[in-house]
Formats: C-alpha cells, structure tokens, sequence
C-alpha cells in the first residue's frame, strides 16, 4: 500500500452519489462495490462496465533521447512500438525482478508510462534516477490525468455514441486522439478485464463529464475494484504485490515474452535474466483450480508432495465459471497442467490441480478485437 496523504480520483463525489462501498487501496478512497461484484463482474462480460481508474500513474517522457532511455529502463523493445501503438512492459531491479510492471504508449513526439496506482512514487524514482545523461524531460502527470476504462462487448457501441471518431479503426492494442463528449482525450483498445474495450486518459477536470456521459442505464455500469480482481484473474492476467513483486522476475512469472534480451540495447536486469534463462528458473507461476466451493485466499500456504513450497498469489470464486480459481508458484519441474498438490484452506488441506491460463476464454478480445 502507498502511504501519505489521503487521495482522491476526480470521480469520488460521484461514486459517494451513486452509494458506492468505499475502500483505501493505494492511497486514495475508491469504490469497491456499487450493486454487487458478482451483478458487476457479469455486467462486463455480457453487457459494459466503466471503471474509475484515474489512480493510476503516468509519466510522461520527451527530448531527442527517449526511444533509447525508455529501451534502457524496460524490458520490452521500443524498436517494435509504432506512433500510435501500445506495449506491455516492465521496469526492473538489477537482479531482474518486477520494479512494477507498466504499458508504454508511443507519441509522436513523446512516450508514456503508465503504471500501478500503489507504485508512482518507488516508480517514479527509479526513472529519475536512471535518467543519467539521456538528453530526456521527466514528467509525473498523475494527478493531471483521469483515467476511465470501459469494458465489455458493447464498449464501442456506448462509446460510439458519444464521439466522432470512427473507433472500429482502433485496433487492439493502439490509440488515437479523439473527442469523447466534447472533451479531448487519447483513447487506447486495451483493458484488463478480457473483453473488449477502451482505456479513456483525459484532462483530470473533464473526467466527470466523461463519465457522466458514458455512465449509467442503458450505457455503462458502474464497476468496483472488486469486479476488476475477478475480471483480470479469470484471465490470468499479472497483479503487482499478489502474482508478482520485487522477488519475482518475468521469467518466472510466465512474461517472458515481454523480455527482449536481444534487443540491441542492455536494460536493467538484463544480464541477470540472461543468465536465469541459461541455467532455467526453478519456479513457475501456474493456474488451479481447487476441489469443492472452499476460496483460495492470497496469502494461503500451499503444499506440494506434503512440502509447503508457495502461498496462494491470486485466488477468487470465479464469478463466469463457478468454480474457485488461483495461482501460485510451483518447482519448475511440476509446473505443469494436470499436477495436483494442496491448499490450506483455513486449517485444513484441499486438494488442488494445474489447469491452462487464462481460466475464462470467452471473452470478447478473443473473438477477433
């Protein structure tokens, strides 16, 4: 958790309004429920969801060096990225563990880091201190940016309805400037629910009369944090502090595609990584599923062979599935679908399998978004 100052996203009146459950998480006051997370997390996959993720950090990064300094500082290659294109990355430690992982959008004349809530201060120094002599300007837009993400296979027709653009030419994984409600914004087909959807960055003083817009019946649902848990878990998709930190390297946790050793030009924790590949990682971050309806916790021991070997990282009845659902880490060598071990489930043991990841493969990005 981040600590000083209580924080604030530009929505929290409007989530008050609306009878939110608010919650601390990151050091600002968000809303974690508004009807209920299972009515939410359907909401999204059936229908669309917008989320106030204006908590979020981004940093934003100029000057004639800033290709190269961004390629030194993550892990993914920039060489790869377009004007106009985004990319899933990471920042590491020296010895090739998860500083925080983030996404990389690539301007014109600019790029922009996005990155987790809990992490913009640790995040932000760790840019400012490998900044050396790179001919870069640093800028910490937090709190000048609001962030909205609408989800769920009607996205586009909501957001259609409040802009000019023709969003069918925003591919996965690109932007574009675009008006929304007659305010400008960059708009990116990315999200982190499995659906297909829209990542919203604003003027933090217009982030109300976006949300206003798409926001309510017959538009978007409200969605909480915690839908947002189930949603990226079903997909598997990487929390920092749970499935990953700062004694985790990509390799490990299953990233290692966005892990470019050969890019051409050394990054921080590159060598360390070079040589886990070599010798092989002796962990693997895998998916279960548990026997029953007992709920893996994080935090929960688990057991191999009557070994305890990890804790539970992410774990959650599946809302979409009906079935209990988690991660952890386990000996490289059983790291694999069908091998089963145990879970101490509030004293007592529950077995549990390897399944594939993601967990859910219905969604809406994987139909062709």
């Amino acid at each position: 958790m981040a600590t000083g100052p209580l924080q604030y996203t530009p929505l929290y009146d409007a989530h008050v309004a609306l009878g939110a459950k608010m919650v601390l998480f990151a050091g600002f006051q968000m809303p974690v429920q508004y009807e209920g997370i299972m009515a939410e997390h359907r909401s999204v996959r059936s229908d669309a969801g917008i989320f106030d993720v204006s908590h979020m950090g981004e940093f934003e990064v100029t000057g004639p060096d800033r290709n190269a300094f961004v390629n030194r500082i993550t892990c993914n290659d920039i060489a790869a990225l377009g004007p106009g294109e985004v990319q899933y990355s990471a920042m590491l430690t020296p010895e090739g563990t998860f500083v925080d992982d983030c996404t990389v959008y690539r301007f014109d004349d600019k790029l922009m880091l996005v990155v987790n809530a809990a992490n913009i201060a640790k995040d932000w120094d760790y840019v400012v201190g490998h900044k050396g002599g790179a001919n870069v300007r640093l800028k910490n837009i937090s709190t000048d940016v609001g962030l909205l993400a609408l989800q769920g296979p009607r996205s586009e027709e909501v957001l259609q309805a409040e802009t000019p653009a023709a969003l069918g030419a925003i591919a996965y994984y690109t932007f574009d400037t675009i008006s929304v409600a007659g305010c400008q914004c960059f708009v990116s087909r990315t999200g982190y629910t499995g659906e297909d959807g829209f990542e919203i960055y604003c003027r933090s003083r217009d982030t109300e009369t976006i949300w206003r817009a798409l926001a309510g019946e017959g538009k978007a649902a409200p969605i909480g944090l915690g839908a947002r848990d189930t949603l990226r878990l079903e997909m598997a998709y990487a929390l920092y502090g749970s499935d990953i930190d700062d004694t985790i390297t990509p390799l490990e946790a299953a990233l290692g595609w966005i892990v470019k050793l050969d890019k051409g030009a050394p990054f921080v924790g590159r060598d360390a990584l070079k040589s886990q590949k070599e010798r092989g990682v002796t962990r693997k971050l895998v998916g279960f599923t548990l026997d029953g309806k007992a709920i893996p916790r994080h935090g929960y021991a688990v057991y191999h062979e009557d070994r305890p070997v990890d804790i539970v990282r992410s774990g959650a009845m599946s809302p979409s599935l009906g079935i209990p659902i988690g991660t952890t880490y386990l000996p490289a060598a059983v790291a694999k679908v069908g091998t089963e071990f145990e879970v101490d489930c509030r004293g007592k043991r529950i077995p549990a399998k390897v399944v594939k990841r993601p967990f859910y493969t219905e969604g809406s990005v994987n139909k062709g978004k």
